[in-house]
């Protein structure tokens, strides 16, 4: 597979499908936003972080790849002539959500109760992980818009909101892994 292929040198990329978009396109934003979510994640696995807890980001990660995939399919050409889809890939399903709702809540057990927003920080873990859970959020909100343009499965939308709530609960359950202080915002009384 060559790596470069100089087609994209004025500014536009293929779609699966062929189709032609501008680089700056909302559904290449969307799908690139994907991307560097995914790399987020990946950096996060490489950082304090439990085994099981690499392991469910090992599955986030491949389904990351499959929401990449289908924003990345001109939905005019998703589905070829013989009637098959074009992505021969497993689509985002209901389970995947309860994955991230299960583990959700198998973390917040563990928790203590919120009482307060709590500032992003407190250790490069955590940080890590409260960086890919805005990321999410800037995927979602890019998802959100491009399916208001161009509606594909609401699933996905579903998954991508879940995410950034498993994130931020998975950066508390590492701010206690890791033994960092948990600062709460406490907004400043106004003079």
């Amino acid at each position: 597979m060559k790596i470069y292929t100089k087609t994209g040198d004025k500014g536009t990329t293929a779609l699966f499908g062929g189709t032609r978009v501008p680089k700056h396109h909302i559904r290449i934003e969307s799908y690139g936003t994907i991307d560097e979510l995914n790399s987020h994640l990946g950096l996060l696995r490489d950082q304090q972080v439990d085994k099981h807890s690499r392991e469910i980001l090992l599955k986030i990660q491949d389904r990351l790849f499959t929401i990449g995939s289908t924003l990345a399919t001109d939905p005019e050409k998703a589905v070829l002539k013989s009637g098959k889809q074009r992505l021969d890939i497993p689509k985002i399903i209901a389970a995947d959500i309860e994955l991230l709702e299960q583990e959700i809540d198998t973390m917040n057990e563990s928790l203590p109760p919120m009482t307060h927003f709590v500032l992003p920080g407190g250790h490069q873990t955590v940080s890590v992980c409260h960086i890919a859970r805005c990321v999410c959020r800037r995927a979602e909100r890019l998802a959100t818009a491009l399916y208001e343009i161009e509606p594909f499965e609401e699933v996905v939308l579903q998954y991508l909101n879940r995410l950034s709530d498993y994130l931020f609960v998975l950066a508390r359950k590492l701010t206690y892994d890791v033994k960092a202080e948990e600062i709460k915002w406490i907004p400043q009384k106004g003079s």
